[in-house]
């Protein structure tokens, strides 16, 4: 028990739904050590995110030296890096590194609101997607990295088609941006394997965090080296849990339960 460790790169959720603290509740409830690096600090509640402030790439900088200096990660990921040069700095500094990497490219909220600067996903694109085992968009990220505008199950293949020429080798498409395609997501890898993978639509408001705590458990599976496709199915039953276990504790949307 604990003796794998994942490593979490992203930012901060003053709230406690989502970004750091919902990737180190999904590592402890998976029995995997996790470590951090923040990226940006965040003063959030269930209704909005009212500031941003991003970490000097320095400091970045020493935190993942300080971890991979003293332990043996075994696999991490990405999630909220926010601008340019964290993203551009952040896969420099992976690019050392032949562990399992899950990238969940942070780029909009499962409403659509944009949280990352503009220019920031190109530095995506050329730098950190190339890296990924596994990139793990919402709907309106999928638009983004795809330039396309999605509507069903045929416009989210062809999306995923499109990501994978970034270089990562697998894309998984969450479809819950989508009424009907609730509880659908779309893996693609890059040895042309696809998999429509369908688990029980939970409904709740209660959903913050959810893709944080997916792509986490994804992490979480890797470093306890199941297969990627096992740990992305393994990673949709416990966020099918966790959000049966959600609950309200603001005016907006509550976080999950990750504890099972």
């Amino acid at each position: 028990m604990y003796s794998k460790i994942s490593l979490s790169i992203g930012g901060s959720d003053s709230g406690g739904g989502a970004g750091i603290q919902a990737d180190l509740k999904t590592f402890m409830s998976l029995k995997v050590h996790g470590c951090t690096a923040i990226t940006c600090i965040t003063a959030q509640n269930s209704l909005n995110v009212i500031d941003v402030a991003p970490i000097k790439v320095q400091t970045l900088n020493n935190q993942l030296d300080a971890l991979f200096s003293d332990f043996k990660i075994h696999s991490l990921k990405t999630g909220m890096l926010f601008n340019e040069e964290i993203i551009s700095n952040t896969a420099l500094k992976l690019s050392k590194y032949s562990i399992p990497k899950v990238v969940d490219p942070v780029m909009c909220s499962r409403t659509g609101a944009k949280l990352l600067e503009e220019n920031a996903i190109e530095a995506y694109k050329n730098f950190l997607i190339p890296q990924a085992d596994i990139l793990t968009p919402n709907i309106f990220e999928a638009n983004l990295l795809s330039n396309s505008n999605i509507k069903n199950e045929n416009d989210i293949e062809k999306a995923g088609k499109t990501i994978l020429k970034y270089g990562c080798k697998s894309v998984l498409i969450k479809g819950g941006g989508i009424h009907k395609l609730k509880g659908k997501d779309f893996f693609i890898t890059n040895e042309h394997n696809k998999y429509w993978l369908t688990n029980k639509y939970v409904d709740t408001d209660n959903t913050h965090g959810s893709g944080c705590t997916l792509s986490a458990a994804i992490c979480s599976y890797l470093a306890l080296d199941e297969p990627l496709l096992e740990a992305v199915k393994k990673s949709k039953s416990f966020l099918e849990r966790s959000l049966e276990k959600s609950y309200k504790i603001g005016s907006g949307p509550g976080p999950l339960g990750h504890y099972q």
